[in-house]
């Protein structure tokens, strides 16, 4: 089994995820680190916005669904999406995953594969997204 170790650094949160989902349904074992460094692309308002209506959603009483405030947690969960996790297969291949908001000591000196570049127009890092949550 191969593992990968993605940087998550100026990354784009969904093609992130959707890279993330496919290795891991190709069987290979996938970790992430610097998630909350990833970036979401678009007007900062209005995916402030989306982030909260669906961590509103739950509601007090109720059972869920139960949408996280982490960094790492968010991108876990939008890799989830991507994945039929209720499937033996899915499941699979969403145990095969890790995600780090920083870069542990093991990994510090692996290869990585970097999955950002710098882009231009209004982003948002998944810290910021966590933090007003």
């Amino acid at each position: 089994m191969k593992a990968i170790i993605i940087d998550a650094t100026n990354a784009t949160f969904g093609r992130l995820a959707s890279f993330a989902a496919k290795q891991a349904l190709l069987g290979k074992s996938v970790t992430i680190v610097n998630c909350k460094q990833a970036i979401i692309t678009g007007n900062r308002a209005t995916i402030m916005r989306e982030f909260k209506i669906m961590r509103n959603r739950g509601g007090a009483s109720q059972n869920g669904p139960i949408y996280p405030t982490n960094p790492e947690r968010i991108l876990k969960r939008a890799i989830r999406g991507m994945l039929p996790y209720k499937q033996g297969r899915g499941a699979d291949a969403f145990d095969k995953i890790r995600c780090y908001n920083t870069t542990p000591k093991e990994f510090e000196a692996a290869k990585k594969i970097h999955a950002g570049k710098e882009k231009m127009g209004s982003k948002t890092t998944l810290k910021e997204v966590a933090d007003q949550l």
